[in-house]
């Protein structure tokens, strides 16, 4: 039966590819990114093992623990996992759960992220080639070290699945995953204090990884190389343990998701009435634009999107290491950006809905101009807050009106680019009610190069009024600041202009066809 998941698992990736050219083209990218990254592990490890026992240890403890810790968290924090053998399809097999939690374990290592970690995980043992002993322990600790990761990781995801599933919890759980990145920045600072890394920075780490699951394994082989083999043994044992665990809290979330399915929820009671449809104007745009705002205020997908705007400001100040005032000051251009180009997934957060739009026969002109409405009531003032704040933060007030045209700017064109690019692609998205861990199969290299062709032309077209503000930034001109201003919002109106005409003509023609792929999608 698992060589039977395994054959599956590798039918399906097969005809995964088969969808289109794109499809093989990716993959083949992925491949090759892959065999990089492989290639500088590899290398790393045998140049690690040319030296002493000590950078021996911090250097592979690190890569074993980054393995571990992705396994387990990463799906989480992504709201998915490969979902192409998902347990829930094998609820109407009598398949013992054994056999199916040895098969899902193995067929996880199916594929281009499994082959890359199970490579990495055994490239650590080249770090311990002149230790014979050493070696051995590495390749027994690497298997262990993989297997702790594999079966940890789908355990954490099964535990966690009835709690993700609610709405609530998956919007908090998405504002606690940016504050983790966006703290990443000033924790490292705090932890260096301004001191050039090297080894002696990671050692205390190092020395509490090696006793926890994500470390212990990968440590056993640095206490052999010392002359150490009873606590090489403890840390092995830890290894083992936690795998044990792992094991078995996976078979008994198993079993219950096998039995009661999980499925998203809402997390909160309807509202009585037409809610924010009720304070619209009776008519097409203000149906669409109502619509979209139910959407904006209470679909946890945009709520997700739009909750990393806030954040730009600390975003930067961390890749300016809190010393680059200016680049704070592009927080709100930055935020501008994001705002105005997540219209562009509209269409495909539609879903199925979409067919509303299509049967009411709604003018195309109208379906982008309501949408973007519906996005700026919310962007507008919270773009203009950040820009004000930031300004104010940096003691660089003067500047806000060249940063309020270059935001204007940037903000109006990217709306105008995605009124187009939406009425020309869809892409496959979490689908509303959806369980959180499913990932969304059939992205194509399409949809990158559309999403990044079209961010290249708003930042062309957004180009002069965002230089214009650089220079009245610089040189402190009141003058250049309001110019600036003036010029990003005429500009950005008229490429706004253009985007929902041209979309809205591309919308009355390609409306059909849209529809068919979203649902398609489904």
């Amino acid at each position: 039966m698992v060589a039977h998941l395994v054959r599956l698992k590798l039918a399906l990736v097969a005809n995964g590819l088969r969808r289109s050219v794109w499809q093989v083209v990716g993959f083949a990218f992925a491949v090759l990114y892959g065999l990089g990254i492989l290639a500088i592990v590899v290398a790393g490890m045998v140049a690690v093992g040319t030296q002493d026992v000590a950078l021996q240890r911090t250097v592979t403890v690190l890569v074993g623990s980054a393995l571990v810790i992705g396994w387990w968290f990463i799906p989480l924090l992504a709201f998915g996992v490969d979902a192409t053998l998902d347990p829930e399809r094998f609820a109407t097999f009598a398949i013992p759960r054994r056999v199916l939690v040895v098969g899902l374990a193995v067929a996880a290592l199916v594929g281009v992220p499994g082959v890359l970690s199970a490579v990495a995980a055994l490239s650590t043992s080249l770090a311990w080639f002149r230790h014979p002993g050493a070696l051995l322990v590495g390749v027994v600790a690497a298997v262990l070290g993989l297997a702790v990761a594999v079966v940890g990781g789908r355990a954490v995801v099964a535990l966690a699945a009835p709690l993700v599933a609610r709405r609530r919890a998956r919007e908090l759980t998405a504002v606690v995953t940016l504050l983790l990145v966006v703290s990443i920045g000033p924790t490292l600072g705090t932890l260096t204090n301004g001191r050039e890394i090297s080894r002696e920075t990671f050692d205390d780490l190092v020395g509490v990884l090696a006793w926890t699951p994500f470390g212990a394994a990968w440590a056993a082989p640095a206490d052999v190389a010392a002359g150490d083999p009873a606590l090489a043994v403890a840390r092995l044992a830890i290894a083992g343990v936690t795998l044990a665990i792992a094991l078995r809290l996976w078979e008994g979330a198993l079993a219950r998701t096998l039995v009661q399915p999980v499925h998203a929820g809402s997390g909160g009671a309807r509202p009585a009435g037409l809610g924010v449809l009720s304070r619209v104007p009776a008519t097409p745009l203000g149906a669409v634009v109502g619509r979209c705002l139910v959407y904006w205020f209470r679909d946890p997908r945009y709520a997700v999107a739009l909750a990393i705007v806030p954040f730009t400001p600390v975003i930067l100040w961390v890749v300016g290491r809190g010393g680059n005032a200016d680049l704070v000051l592009a927080s709100g251009v930055l935020a501008a950006f994001v705002c105005g180009w997540g219209v562009s997934s509209d269409v495909s957060y539609d879903g199925s809905a979409f067919w509303m739009h299509v049967s009411a026969g709604v003018r195309g002109v109208v379906d982008r101009l309501g949408r973007v409405v519906a996005s700026g009531i919310i962007a507008v003032p919270l773009v203009t807050t950040i820009v004000v704040v930031t300004a104010a933060v940096t003691d660089r007030l003067d500047a806000v009106p060249a940063l309020l045209g270059a935001a204007a700017g940037v903000m109006l064109t990217s709306y105008g680019g995605a009124s187009i690019v939406s009425a020309l692609f869809v892409q496959p998205v979490q689908q509303p009610g959806e369980n959180p861990f499913q990932t969304r199969q059939g992205a194509s290299m399409a949809t990158v190069l559309s999403q990044t062709a079209g961010w290249a032309l708003v930042l062309v077209a957004a180009s002069p009024p965002a230089l214009l503000a650089w220079f009245a930034v610089s040189r402190s001109s009141a003058a250049l600041g309001w110019a600036a201003l003036a010029l990003g919002v005429v500009l950005g109106a008229v490429w706004l202009t253009v985007g929902v005409r041209v979309g809205g003509r591309l919308l009355d023609r390609r409306a059909p066809v849209l529809l068919q792929r979203v649902i398609a999608f489904e």
